[in-house]
């Protein structure tokens, strides 16, 4: 299998059979091989300057052109060896300060020594890869951000949770880390099917997809009204199956026995004609008829499994439905680009009260229109609209402090909990009840105010 990681190439035959967190040395020819640790014996003082400020970027430190560095990477040289090389044949390496020279060196090691560490695919790893380098995909979701639904949701084993998500599976993945595998996930999805890249680059086992179902968002209305129902499905996939091989093998009689009757009136004219053309015509019509029965056969078998998926996908869109049906999910988490108001309000009639829900937006005010809708709506508390604040340090000796660029947003969260709803109370029609049920005391003082 070949590689292509930040401008180099290499092969993971060699990685196969390692544990995680090895680190690997890229030879010549792309192999990777075990790096043996070396132990720096650093026994020689440094000599280092005590500031920068004679220190000229002008380009003409450096001795070593790009054509002799070219040169020692032909030649076979490691990296290591170049980076030494370059330190002694530069003019302002001794006048830096000692913090200046390991920036330098640091610098140095990660452009001309291929070294690489496999690591166990994690929620971590691949959030941040994927913020930092394809953001659109996952709706600019910051790792911390991501960190804080799982919180806010209650994420654990065990538990029956809702995703709605597109993200490229990125939510859906860390929710199924988080459950381990225990419990049950309804994945809610938008057009032909779920969207998973990110979800099966986290290397789950086979156990983990058993309890994770789908549901598309155009049958929830349907699915809420009652009036939910899938295709014509059939008890039992072989029945069909049965009945098609029937008709088929009809159909084959009919056309074996016109071919004979064909064969019969062509070789009854050739045998008048000549007995060897009778021989080649047989032999034709031979080729010609293993040739049909051939794809008869492929043909047959792509209905069959045709038919076998859609039975499979109809079955478990009616489990899933059931499921759906209980109403009462452990909680719901929506990470999406559609508009949060329309997807919460439907999604939260399969949730049981009491348990939290998270809505992730790039945007605050669509989550601010959100917010007063379900508050008009009622069946919810502890309505909360966040905004996460990320700062990255430098941790290093004597040299630590906030980083100079950081992100400027990671997105919006709306959390709360649902209740029971009270829906006679929550109609817009019964306002005029509402105010008949006041205590007549407090009436007869507002009456007594307008006098």
């Amino acid at each position: 299998i070949k590689i292509i990681f930040e401008k180099q190439w290499f092969y993971l035959d060699n990685a196969i059979g390692h544990i995680y967190g090895t680190t690997f040395e890229v030879t010549s020819g792309g192999n990777l091989q075990p790096k043996q640790e070396v132990e720096e014996t650093t026994t020689e003082t440094k000599e280092a300057g005590t500031d920068n400020r004679n220190i000229v970027d002008d380009g003409k430190s450096q001795k070593l052109t790009h054509d002799d560095i070219k040169a020692l990477k032909d030649k076979g040289i490691k990296g290591q060896e170049i980076v030494q090389q370059l330190i002694e044949n530069s003019t302002t390496f001794r006048d830096k300060t000692e913090f200046a020279q390991d920036k330098y060196i640091k610098k140095k090691k990660k452009k001309y020594e291929a070294v690489i560490t496999i690591v166990k695919p994690s929620t971590r790893i691949l959030s941040t890869m994927y913020y930092a380098r394809e953001p659109g995909k996952i709706n600019h979701l910051r790792y911390d951000t991501l960190a804080q639904m799982l919180t806010l949701g209650n994420i654990r084993a065990g538990s029956k949770m809702i995703v709605m998500e597109t993200c490229a599976g990125l939510v859906l993945g860390a929710v199924m880390e988080r459950m381990g595998g225990y419990g049950s996930i309804i994945q809610m999805y938008p057009g032909g099917g779920p969207v998973r890249a990110a979800t099966s680059c986290f290397g789950f086992p086979k156990s983990f997809f058993d309890n994770l179902h789908e549901f598309p968002l155009s049958k929830v209305d349907s699915l809420l009204s009652g009036t939910f129902s899938t295709e014509t499905l059939p008890s039992e996939p072989e029945d069909d199956v049965l009945v098609e091989e029937e008709i088929n093998g009809l159909t084959e009689e009919k056309q074996t026995s016109l071919h004979e009757t064909e064969e019969e009136s062509t070789t009854e004219a050739a045998m008048e004609i000549n007995q060897t053309e009778e021989q080649e015509t047989m032999d034709i019509n031979a080729d010609d008829a293993e040739f049909k029965e051939n794809k008869e056969k492929e043909n047959k078998e792509n209905v069959r499994e045709k038919q076998r998926k859609q039975w499979e996908r109809r079955k478990k869109l009616i489990e899933t439905a059931a499921l759906l049906r209980e109403k009462n999910a452990d909680g719901l988490i929506v990470a999406s680009k559609f508009h949060p108001t329309p997807l919460l309000l439907s999604l939260l009639e399969f949730v049981a009260p009491s348990r939290p829900f998270v809505v992730y937006c790039q945007y605050k005010e669509p989550l601010l229109e959100c917010y007063t809708k379900l508050r008009e709506r009622g069946g919810v508390i502890n309505l909360k609209l966040s905004e996460t604040w990320l700062r990255n340090y430098q941790v290093l000796p004597d040299r630590s402090h906030p980083k100079l660029t950081m992100s400027g947003g990671g997105g919006y969260l709306l959390s709360g909990i649902t209740v029971v709803l009270d829906k006679g109370k929550a109609d817009p029609t019964n306002l005029e009840a509402l105010k008949m049920e006041e205590p007549s005391c407090k009436r007869c003082k507002v009456q007594d105010l307008h006098c």
